[in-house]
């Protein structure tokens, strides 16, 4: 089967998923607002820790900007719950792509067959649902998060 990715311009493919709390998030369902979908592979690691507490440390930035953050990786409720705990996560929403198993990631075509998880990746979709921007990262480089709020600013 051929991998087909995500690209900008493209309809961002819809996905209802737990977050850390139980909760199921939709994407569909946050239409009128710009969504910022953070993936990155594991829990519990140094980098995607980072890159998930820039994304709580800059939540004012993004709410006066219209957007919300999703962080997403394959990883259980329960490990993102207790990952959240642990690095002082308490409002950006951290979602369970866990079964299917990184379904959401193959949808976007991040997902790393041999690995078992997604690409370090970011996507912007537009308050109508449309892929804005789209950014694949070293596996060991934390997303610029300057860089994210400038592209932002121009969707």
């Amino acid at each position: 089967m051929e991998k087909v990715a995500v690209e900008v311009g493209d309809m961002a493919p819809d996905f209802t998923l737990k977050d850390q709390n139980e909760q199921e998030v939709t994407l569909s369902a946050l239409r009128g607002k710009k969504v910022i979908l953070s993936f990155h592979p594991l829990a519990w690691t140094r980098v995607c820790a980072i890159q998930m507490q820039d994304l709580e440390n800059h939540r004012a930035e993004m709410e006066r900007l219209g957007a919300v953050a999703l962080g997403l990786s394959v990883d259980s409720v329960p490990c993102k719950k207790a990952w959240a705990e642990a690095i002082g996560v308490r409002e950006t929403l951290l979602l369970a792509d866990f079964w299917p198993h990184g379904g959401v990631a193959q949808a976007y075509g991040i997902f790393r067959e041999k690995n078992g998880f997604s690409e370090r990746a970011v996507f912007i979709v537009d308050a109508e649902g449309i892929v804005r921007f789209k950014k694949i990262y070293p596996m060991r480089e934390v997303p610029d998060i300057g860089e994210i709020l400038r592209a932002l600013e121009e969707i």
